[in-house]
């Protein structure tokens, strides 16, 4: 099982992605005009910006692959909310506003796009305050959300320590969703009440500060965004793949750890924190009704290191 999964990380093609885009982003940042306002940017899920007062205005941007668009347009809006939303959540924040820029070929395509944006930002309860829209010509859409928090409660993707815990925090209830069995839905079919409850939990470890860093789960999978974290971070990590729990009804499904590991799981996260804080962590997505489990420890030196409790392989050294 480790060389299975050491083979899946080391080709994950969206890890390879966000590699091969990375000279392109350090450019824009080597290049860009520079304001003593901005908090933090490179890097974090969501990018924040000072104000006059304690608080801090986030930012964040996502585009949706055109593939998903045309075989899922419903999904598809619903997901351009989704992703902006947890990320403002992945650094304690609260999403505030919604803008959207949508172009489709075909009115069904686009109508259902609307469909889609709309449930999502009624489910997650963030208004559409802005947006361009193109007709007739292709299919794209993307999405910018605004979000606040206040400036000591910021937690940054960038952070992690030497020593820190590692902890995955997952919501346990949810299903494969229809677009790919690589897609653990834990939102579209469940009450604002009950989604919003599970990423308050963040705003609660955040109000504490008992964490040095945090990204919630994307594309990448779990150790996508583990290894997002520690090149950001510029450290490394030793992981125990068998503290890496699967849902049961995956489990009744015959998932196996090589499989969950690559989906992209909804509402989800990878923190850091020091050994005497991690267990108040677990304890916050416990009693808001999410599974929460120490998975591993950073370390100092920038290598990626899974184990199973027996044996150790070094996956990738950056």
């Amino acid at each position: 099982m480790l060389n299975e999964i050491v083979e899946y990380i080391r080709s994950n093609k969206n890890i390879i992605k966000k590699t091969e885009i990375s000279p392109f982003v350090q450019s824009i940042n080597g290049n860009s005009y520079k304001s003593p306002r901005i908090f933090s940017d490179i890097g974090q899920d969501s990018a924040a910006i000072k104000n006059n007062n304690d608080m801090l205005t986030l930012i964040t941007t996502d585009r949706i692959k055109t593939s998903y668009i045309e075989n899922f347009p419903l999904g598809a809006g619903f997901s351009s909310i989704l992703v902006g939303v947890d990320d403002i959540y992945a650094c304690g924040g609260k999403p505030l506003a919604v803008s959207i820029i949508i172009s489709f070929k075909d009115q069904i395509i686009g109508q259902k796009m609307i469909d889609g944006i709309c449930k999502g930002s009624k489910l997650f309860q963030v208004p559409i305050v802005r947006g361009h829209t193109n007709i007739k010509e292709f299919n794209e859409l993307s999405s910018t959300v605004i979000g606040e928090i206040k400036r000591e409660e910021y937690i940054s993707a960038t952070n992690a320590q030497d020593k820190d815990d590692i902890i995955l925090a997952v919501d346990f209830s949810g299903k494969v969703g229809r677009a790919s069995k690589l897609h653990w839905d834990t939102v579209t079919y469940k009450s604002s009440e009950d989604v919003l409850n599970k990423r308050k939990a963040m705003n609660e470890i955040a109000k504490l500060k008992i964490v040095n860093s945090a990204k919630d789960i994307s594309n990448g999978g779990i150790f996508g965004t583990i290894l997002q974290l520690l090149k950001y971070s510029k450290v490394g990590a030793d992981i125990n793949i068998e503290k890496i729990l699967i849902p049961p009804i995956l489990i009744d499904k015959d998932y196996n750890l090589e499989t969950f590991i690559q989906m992209y799981l909804t509402t989800s996260y990878i923190l850091t924190a020091p050994e005497e804080t991690s267990q108040d962590v677990v304890k916050i997505f416990n009693d808001h009704n999410m599974s929460a489990t120490v998975i591993g420890r950073i370390r100092s030196e920038q290598e990626l290191n899974i184990n199973d409790g027996k044996n150790s392989v070094r996956v990738i050294k950056f």
